[in-house]
């Protein structure tokens, strides 16, 4: 590979505080970059990524406002930034050389870059039997947030009634699994009946339900928990959670992951709870969490997922669209019913 290569990446054109990102917001251009290593500063790496990471919590940083929303923005004209798996091609640190395969956390959605080795978070063991595109799943972002949502936060005992939204998602399917392991009752909604099949039959899911057919939440959960809700994994907000709070059990426990139905609105249009009053009569401890606060547990949550993908205990589901051109509708993809599991771009073949 030549000291200077043409490199594609996407960049913040233009704020989008409402509704979906189209290619006035978010642009590809393409520019010279030097990968001589007299051009690599210490202790960074010049790298060339294969795979990046698609997930919902990039929606809160290109909206030019922080009403409601909880990310720190991008600037106009700045590439973004996402977790990635990228080839180290050459090193300014002893600890990578030439051909590493790592997961970087700040990886740039582009196809060349030169990175800080600060920012890599693990080196990739290419020969574990774990798939590449699982590092971004459920060794990833998604399967993270999961583990700290069911592990951490949610706790849940043997027998609990657990219910997922948005099951069939990176996060919900994960989190299925990882509850199950635990002994609990499992229940999901999706938004399709392929996908509540999905659940059940290859994510463990006890049930599930479509929930553009079980438009009544309310009498949905009523059906499926006779005996309450312990533990609710909040993807989605919303309807749906404030149907949850009708039926939780005393102490329950809702850790807030996202709630990607109301993340294309500006907050004064978005969907009210109306029913907080009952968290105070169970007293039920409903939390939000960053997974940048529980960084400290990444290589508690990696020992325990690796094992776990390994013994076959957690399955994955990923599409993985090709070509770093395809970044944009990738990502739309994630606001679609249509989108299931784990959305992924491959950049570079490996």
């Amino acid at each position: 590979m030549g000291d200077v290569v043409e490199s594609k990446e996407w960049y913040l054109a233009a704020y989008c505080p409402k509704g979906v990102p189209t290619s006035d917001h978010l642009k590809l251009r393409t520019i010279s970059l030097s990968l001589a290593f007299d051009s690599i500063p210490d202790n960074h790496l010049a790298v060339e990524t294969l795979l990046l990471s698609v997930d919902p919590y990039l929606r809160g940083t290109i909206t030019g406002t922080i009403e409601g929303l909880y990310m720190p923005q991008f600037q106009p004209n700045q590439v973004l930034s996402i977790f990635s798996v990228v080839r180290v091609i050459r090193s300014k640190d002893s600890k990578y050389i030439e051909g590493d395969l790592v997961l970087n956390g700040f990886g740039l959605v582009a196809e060349y870059s030169i990175v800080p080795s600060s920012h890599i978070i693990r080196k990739i063991d290419p020969s574990n039997g774990i798939s590449l595109s699982d590092y971004l799943g459920s060794l990833g972002v998604p399967g993270f947030a999961a583990w700290i949502g069911i592990e951490v936060l949610g706790d849940p005992k043997a027998g609990s009634n657990v219910f997922i939204s948005a099951a069939s998602g990176a996060v919900g399917m994960n989190a299925g699994q990882l509850a199950k392991i635990r002994g609990c009752r499992v229940i999901g909604s999706t938004g399709s009946d392929d996908k509540v099949k999905l659940i059940k039959e290859e994510f463990g899911y006890d049930e599930g339900f479509n929930y553009n057919k079980e438009t009544n939440y309310d009498a949905a959960l009523n059906k499926y928990f006779p005996d309450g809700i312990d533990v609710y994994l909040d993807n989605v907000g919303g309807k749906m959670l404030e149907a949850v709070l009708n039926h939780v059990n005393k102490n329950a426990r809702i850790p807030l992951c996202g709630m990607i139905s109301q993340y294309n609105k500006v907050w004064t249009e978005r969907e009210g709870v109306r029913n907080l009053l009952n968290m105070v009569g169970k007293e039920v401890r409903m939390e939000g969490f960053m997974l940048g606060s529980y960084w400290h547990r990444f290589g508690d949550f990696a020992k325990d997922m690796e094992r776990y993908i390994q013994e076959g205990k957690v399955k994955s589901k990923s599409k993985i669209n090709i070509g770093i051109e395809s970044f944009l509708e990738s990502f739309n993809s994630l606001f679609s019913s249509s989108k299931i599991g784990k959305v992924v771009v491959q950049v570079k073949a490996y």
